[in-house]
C-alpha cells in the first residue's frame, strides 16, 4: 500500500531516480511530507469543474448543487447553485437561485442572485432579485428589478416581493 502511494505521488519526480538510487532513501522521506502537507489539504481546496449540460440535452425537473452549472441546453424547472452561466443558445423556464449568475441565453422566470449580469445576448422574461447587477447594451429585459441584501433568502416564491 504504501509504494502505491509513493508511487502515484512522486510518479513524475521518482521514476528518473528510481533505477539509479535505492527508492526508500530518496523517496520514504519526501512522501509522507507531501501526501500529509500537499494532499490532504488540497484535496478539500481544489475546486470542482463545474457541471455542463450540453446543447442536445433537455431536462425537465429541478436541479441543486452547491458547486457550478453551465448549461448549453434546456431546463423546465427551477435551477439552485453557487454560480450559473447559462449559454447562449440555451433556455431556461423556472427559478433561478444563485450566489452568481450570468446569462448570455434566454430564462422565462425569476433570477434571484448576490451578482447577475445580463450579457448583450441574453433575452429575459420575469423578475431579478438581486444585490448587484450588470445589464449589457443589447440585453432583452421584460420584467421588474429589485435590490435586496439577502435576495437567495428573500421571499417564497408565490409570495410578492413587497406587500404593504
Amino acid at each position: 500500500m504504501f509504494s502505491k502511494t509513493k508511487v502515484s505521488e512522486g510518479s513524475e519526480t521518482d521514476q528518473p531516480a528510481k533505477p539509479a538510487a535505492p527508492a526508500s532513501s530518496s523517496s520514504a522521506t519526501p512522501a509522507p511530507s507531501s501526501s500529509s502537507s500537499s494532499s490532504a489539504p488540497g484535496v478539500p481546496k481544489a475546486k470542482p469543474a463545474p457541471s455542463i449540460l450540453s446543447s442536445d440535452l433537455q431536462i425537465t425537473g429541478n436541479l441543486e448543487t452547491s458547486g457550478d452549472i453551465q448549461i448549453e441546453g434546456r431546463v423546465d424547472g427551477d435551477i439552485r447553485a453557487h454560480l450559473l452561466t447559462v449559454g447562449e443558445g440555451a433556455t431556461v423556464k423556472g427559478e433561478i437561485t444563485a450566489d452568481d449568475v450570468i446569462v448570455n441565453g434566454r430564462i422565462v422566470g425569476r433570477v434571484r442572485g448576490l451578482k447577475v449580469r445580463l450579457t448583450a445576448s441574453a433575452r429575459v422574461e420575469g423578475d431579478v432579485i438581486h444585490k448587484t447587477i450588470a445589464i449589457e447594451s443589447g440585453a432583452h429585459f421584460e420584467g421588474s428589478v429589485q435590490r435586496q441584501d439577502d435576495p437567495l433568502n428573500g421571499p417564497a416564491k408565490n409570495e410578492a416581493p413587497k406587500t404593504k
